[in-house]
């Protein structure tokens, strides 16, 4: 397994680490879905013991993820290696009985709470969930305050800043000053690092890094899921209804599938290989950190372990889904 340091700090995290949302089960916040259909927690123990004798050291969580599920469980299956291993969790879409997620006493305390779910006594790294900082970013400054407070009293290590757009980076991150930025990328869709994009820029002016959840397109460059029988997802969800996994959206994806499946093989690890060690192959990239549900998921991220692109095979992805065809 191969390690990359997390901006200018000293943190080191395996290159392919592990997303842990999906541990939280079904969940809604304010009446929105936010989870994924339950998960069973053997199968977890059994994923993250293999991980952990594989070589990752890197888990990424956050307390909305089943309000809190996701990581006392972690916390559950690492038993006493919890020290052991870099943990990232997050704040700011679970808003408890706070008016706002980012109010500042409200951060303390789901700080304290996620320190007291994951059986430690500090966060490696500690990220504002989203760049929604309330309206005209009234919470913002309060916000970047309690956190570096709560760096200076030793409960964090690193500050991360998470969005969904280029607008709240580009906002946010001048005051925030994270060591980590953290978005959606895969193949289908890498406009935050690709060279020459604004958020690409402001990583490499501020020695940033960049860590990528959603990898495979949540099964989709996988190979997972057929035009003919689009996927069925129960409520609570939050794939359920979402426009990437439509017909029509599949529709257009076979196509490209197929020409990856040409070049690198129809296997699952040959396919996991080719999304992972894409994002990977850009060295902004600090960890991709993909989903997992059982041992037989994690054993084919892990395939693409040690085993990165040519220049050629990384333009070869790049061109597959930079073309209409």
């Amino acid at each position: 397994m191969n390690y990359r340091s997390l901006g200018t700090t000293t943190i080191k995290v395996s290159e392919i680490s592990l997303g842990c949302w999906t541990m939280g089960g079904l969940n809604w916040v304010n009446g929105v879905p936010n989870g994924w259909a339950n998960v069973d927690e053997k199968e977890i123990t059994e994923a993250i013991n293999y991980a952990i004798d594989c070589g990752v050291n890197h888990f990424d969580t956050a307390d909305v993820y089943g309000n809190g599920r996701s990581e006392r469980m972690l916390a559950r299956i690492l038993g006493k290696r919890t020290n052991d291993v870099i943990i990232a969790t997050k704040v700011g879409h679970f808003p408890g009985t706070a008016e706002h997620a980012y109010d500042p006493l409200h951060i303390r305390h789901q700080c304290e709470q996620s320190l007291k779910n994951l059986s430690r006594n500090h966060i490696d790294l500690y990220y504002f969930h989203h760049g929604d900082f309330g309206k005209s970013d009234y919470y913002l400054d309060d916000a970047i305050a309690i956190m570096y407070r709560l760096k200076e009293e030793g409960k964090i290590r690193a500050v991360g800043q998470s969005a969904y757009s280029n607008e709240d980076f580009l906002r946010v991150v001048p005051k925030v000053k994270p060591d980590v930025l953290q978005s959606s990328a895969s193949a289908m869709d890498d406009h935050y690092i690709a060279d020459g994009s604004p958020v690409r820029k402001l990583l490499e002016e501020k020695k940033m890094s960049f860590v990528a959840f959603g990898p495979l397109g949540q099964g989709l460059l996988l190979g997972k899921y057929s035009k003919s029988h689009p996927p069925k997802f129960e409520p609570g969800d939050h794939r359920a209804g979402t426009p990437r996994f439509s017909q029509e959206n599949l529709t257009k994806l076979e196509p490209r599938l197929e020409r990856l499946k040409g070049k690198f093989g129809g296997q699952t690890g040959q396919l996991a290989r080719a999304a992972l060690q894409y994002l990977l192959h850009y060295k902004i990239v600090g960890a991709v950190i993909p989903g997992f549900r059982n041992l037989a998921q994690v054993k084919v991220n892990l395939t693409a372990a040690d085993s990165p692109l040519t220049d050629e095979e990384f333009e070869f992805i790049r061109k597959v889904f930079e073309s209409k065809q």
